[in-house]
């Protein structure tokens, strides 16, 4: 009995600290329409602070806590609306999730500047940890009958402000029709502002508290993924209700207590099962409780704007894709070359995203993890010889991505009721389990009825890795690595090609209907279930594809390399290239795989080489570490991604032939240079960016009528959207949608009845049909 009481009292607090964070997120996302994922970094950075405070600099206790949760949390809340998440409105939902995850990787990595990861870092509990009082003969810590008691006292709290207070009424009143607060003199800004400082002292609250009832050491990354564990609670209180909330927060925290007392030591697999059952319960939650309704009809109206290239143009930028891959080739070494093919691998992964964020409006953050699974699949079955000799067979890349696009569509078939942020999370979650649960398995299994032990993640290859031999297609043996590389290349182009096809089709057009009005997709007939799961399985199975050419290119994996935050800083950086387009997943995948990583590198080899600079060294790779975030909370700026904006000020050059040829000539010269040895690499990759952003520039100074014409042209897709329609865009869309034919054949067929003696004498002629088509086509 001792022990069910002890068990209980710690559930009951981990859940009271657990409803604490959730709050602060229900809060946030209910006054603002954003749900911040930087709310568990926000809670790892109020706890370090604290820690500062309290035992680096040794403050009192009640001093430490007055300047963190009095201070810095609700300002740092306020600052995060006023200069960032007021900023995304009319954006689509992926923009404002991609801006709060590169607010957590920002903050993450501002934490491992500051303070280093490597030395060990401790928050004792309250009144220290011999403190501790019965209850029914329990031995429990003050600590933690502290923040039971604190715990109580927000929920108690939070239910006043809301009910009984004219701020928490004004704030409620946000949520539900900020046009009519502002009518009556409320400033439905002032009121977000509010909640968002109110949310992030929340999340400090939580944060300070949970660290010593978890074990006490400070390590960021884990930290940030605890109070993350609170998603689960809030989704339990659908985001909008807080006594919900804390009552989904206790069950979790009782559970997750309960499995610790109870489940068999002997099982090896219950630790992993504690940790991932937060994720286990958000994605039964997900997909049991009932969920909004399908929006209106009408076209949801976002700041998003994506160009349909034809297939003709991307085929002939695929040809020049592969190419410039084989010309920039010869600048490099081999060490280069490997690090390159896994930057388009990464591509190929975030091509995954195009097709399913960007085509068809769904959100899945744990692409990288489809990966881990068509890699494990390969690994246990498609390799063949041993040592050196060894190579990963074609025909089980094949099966494996197949298997992996099943699991695709499996997952997605609980997800089908699921869009926007709740598809997000869900996907999350199966990230975060299949990396808690699975690739962290490495203990032996046997099936019934078979004799033979295996285990996931690391059969014969050492603890927790596997290793991933060259591909052989049969006589290509990619362990040459000219030959990956361009393999590689070749496919990701083939599959950039396929999926602008795809974009062109009747199929890429009800994908787009069912991301821009899913209400009027279904009135019209679509069948969004079915095109739901074909999306995910094809996305599943591009993911697969990318993660298997990924492991075999790195040769050796672990566990790690599927980590959830690799995922988030994928989706990341491929929005902010341009989730829409296949140079968006170019651009997004090279960075995120290797781009910033190899600047850091860089610049850290220089800190360790120069002793004299090391300070100036070091600081600029720590910059560099914490860019890739500062870029993502940016995106709110320019939703449409960077590779939108360059390839627009190129398309204002079409007709200025002496300055593109100027510049490619000027480019080749570069490119010679680089050959010859006159100048390094780096310097040719510089060089070349700044000609690529110099060269519209030259144009617009050289010919501006011509730049200017071109820039106002109006694709027709964005007709009616960004520009009022006029009669000469009205003839464009007629001639498009081939309606001016039809109405030409309406005239021919006027004209035969009237010489066949149709309509009278004097009678009034028949009304222009083009006319009337053009309106209804407006």
């Amino acid at each position: 009995m001792h022990l069910f009481i002890t068990y209980t009292i710690f559930g009951l607090v981990l859940g009271g600290v657990y409803g604490i964070a959730a709050s602060g997120l229900v809060l946030t996302y209910n006054t603002s329409g954003i749900f911040n994922f930087a709310h568990g970094a926000e809670a790892m950075l109020g706890a370090f602070i604290y820690w500062e405070f309290r035992f680096n600099l040794h403050w009192p206790a009640p001093l430490a806590l007055l300047v963190v949760l009095g201070g810095f949390g609700p300002l740092m809340g306020w600052l995060l609306y006023v200069l960032i998440m007021r900023g995304l409105r009319d954006t689509a939902e992926v923009t404002k999730v991609i801006v709060t995850v590169a607010l957590m990787l920002g903050m993450l990595y501002l934490s491992d500047w500051i303070w280093n990861p490597l030395i060990p870092r401790t928050i004792v509990q309250f009144f220290g940890p011999t403190s501790n009082a019965h209850i029914f003969g329990a031995i429990v810590p003050i600590h933690q009958i502290i923040a039971l008691a604190v715990a109580v006292a927000i929920a108690v709290g939070l239910r006043v402000f809301f009910y009984r207070t004219r701020i928490g009424v004004v704030m409620r009143g946000a949520v539900d029709d900020p046009g009519l607060l502002q009518l009556n003199g409320h400033n439905p800004d002032r009121a977000a502002a509010l909640s968002w400082a109110l949310g992030s002292f929340l999340a400090v609250l939580a944060g300070i508290l949970i660290t010593p009832v978890s074990g006490g050491n400070l390590e960021a990354n884990a930290l940030t993924l605890l109070v993350l564990d609170a998603i689960a609670a809030a989704v339990f209180g659908r985001l909008r209700s807080v006594p919900r909330t804390f009552i989904g927060a206790m069950v979790l925290g009782l559970a997750n207590n309960y499995v610790l007392a109870y489940f068999p030591s002997s099982w090896s697999w219950t630790s992993d099962f504690r940790v991932s059952l937060p994720m286990i319960v958000l994605f039964a939650v997900l997909v049991v409780l009932p969920q909004d309704r399908l929006r209106g009809a009408t076209v949801l109206r976002t700041r998003e704007r994506f160009r349909v290239p034809s297939v003709r143009t991307a085929v002939i930028a695929a040809v020049t894709f592969v190419f410039v891959v084989v010309l920039l080739r010869q600048l490099m070494v081999d060490s280069d070359v490997t690090t390159f093919t896994i930057g388009l691998t990464f591509s190929i992964v975030a091509l995954s995203l195009t097709l399913l964020t960007g085509y068809a409006g769904e959100m899945n953050l744990a692409a990288v993890s489809f990966g881990a699974i068509g890699t494990m699949i390969v690994f246990h079955n498609g390799i063949t010889g041993h040592g050196l000799a060894s190579r990963t067979t074609v025909q089980w890349v094949v099966v494996g991505t197949l298997i992996t696009a099943l699991v695709g569509a499996v997952v997605s078939l609980p997800a089908l009721r699921l869009r926007g942020l709740y598809l997000g999370l869900a996907t999350l979650a199966f990230g975060v389990f299949l990396t808690d649960m699975v690739l962290m398995d490495v203990n032996p299994h046997q099936l019934p009825l078979l004799h033979t032990r295996f285990s996931l993640f690391s059969a014969g290859a050492g603890i927790g890795s596997l290793v991933m031999p060259p591909l052989k297609i049969g006589p290509l043996d990619l362990a040459d690595g000219t030959s990956f590389l361009v393999t590689v290349a070749v496919v990701f182009a083939v599959l950039g090609v396929g999926l602008v096809a795809l974009r062109n089709s009747s199929y890429g057009r009800r994908l787009t209907a069912m991301k821009d009005s899913p209400a009027a997709s279904a009135t019209l007939g679509q069948n969004l279930l079915k095109l739901k799961v074909s999306v995910f399985t094809l996305s599943a199975a591009i993911a697969g594809l990318g993660g298997i050419l990924m492991s075999t290119a790195l040769g050796s994996v672990t566990s790690g390399n599927y980590d959830i935050f690799l995922s988030l800083s994928l989706i990341m950086l491929t929005v902010v290239a341009g989730i829409g387009y296949v140079s968006g997943a170019l651009f997004g995948g090279l960075l995120s795989g290797v781009g910033f990583g190899l600047v850091v590198a860089t610049f850290n080899n220089l800190a360790n080489n120069h002793v004299s600079l090391h300070g100036l060294w070091a600081t600029i790779a720590h910059v560099a570490a914490v860019l890739p975030a500062l870029i993502g909370i940016g995106v709110g700026m320019n939703p449409t991604g960077s590779v939108h904006q360059v390839v627009d000020s190129y398309r204002t050059l079409r007709d200025n032939r002496p300055v593109l040829v100027g510049g490619a000539v000027v480019e080749a010269v570069l490119y010679v240079l680089a050959v010859v040895g006159a100048i390094g690499n780096w310097w040719f990759a510089v060089l070349t960016s700044v000609l690529v952003m110099v060269l519209p520039l030259v144009g617009q100074y050289t010919s501006p009528v011509a730049v200017r014409e071109r820039a106002a042209e109006v694709p027709l897709e964005l007709t009616g959207i960004d520009t009022p329609y006029t009669d000469e865009l009205r003839s464009q869309l007629d001639h498009a949608l081939g309606i001016d034919d039809v109405a030409r054949v309406d005239r021919r067929r006027a004209v035969g009845r009237e010489g066949a003696g149709g309509p009278e004498a004097g009678a009034a002629p028949a009304p222009p049909v083009l006319e009337g088509a053009g309106d209804a086509g407006a």
